[in-house]
């Protein structure tokens, strides 16, 4: 793997988003995004499987869409809040909390501006589920993880949760949700972390 299978990666999970957002019904973008992300897994040079792990792969343990799990919510306001998070491969990335979203029946999520060039949103989310390791990730929009909204609110839909590269790939270190993205109740949908069908 090389920086430009990297590129070639990134270029194709913002189109998997493309299509998502332009999806009629969010369950048809919901199984577009399932088979483009096993795909992916499966065949692409910056897939984080391992090699050895990607003789054995058959798909990603990804749960039924949920309808109740999609949020079109607006960004409340929040006092300003500033994080660090130490990588071994970005080194220290900078995060600034523009908000936070109120799911119904799930809790409040907290809602960061990656603060370095190019910016983006970042919602992560750590929930007591089985199998959700250190935690997932809904929106990181400056890896083209960019659900949709507009200027007053944000598409958070859960189904979308998965997991980050270093739940595959002990090589990646990925930033975990802070206590602001941690949230009392599992969250049964998405992606879960670390295991696969065989």
């Amino acid at each position: 793997m090389n920086r430009l299978d990297v590129l070639d990666w990134r270029r194709r999970v913002g189109a998997l988003y493309t299509d998502v957002r332009s999806a009629q019904d969010p369950a048809a973008g919901h199984a577009q995004w399932v088979a483009g992300r096993d795909d992916l897994f499966a065949t692409h040079p910056a897939s984080p499987l391992l090699p050895q792990d990607r003789a054995t792969f058959t798909g990603l343990p990804v749960a039924a869409y949920d309808p109740a799990m999609r949020f079109v919510v607006p960004v409340d306001d929040a006092p300003p809040l500033t994080r660090q998070a130490v990588t071994g491969t970005d080194g220290t990335v900078h995060f600034e909390r523009v908000g936070t979203v109120a799911l119904q029946n799930v809790g409040t999520l907290d809602v960061w501006w990656l603060d370095q060039y190019g910016g983006g949103l970042f919602v992560p989310l750590k929930d007591p589920g089985p199998g959700y390791g250190g935690g997932r990730y809904v929106l990181d929009t400056v890896k083209g993880a960019d659900l949709g909204g507009d200027l007053t609110s944000l598409v958070v839909d859960l189904n979308f949760a998965y997991p980050p590269s270093c739940a595959y790939d002990p090589e990646w270190a990925c930033p975990l949700p802070p206590p602001g993205n941690v949230v009392d109740v599992a969250v049964a949908v998405g992606e879960a972390a670390g295991a696969w069908s065989v």
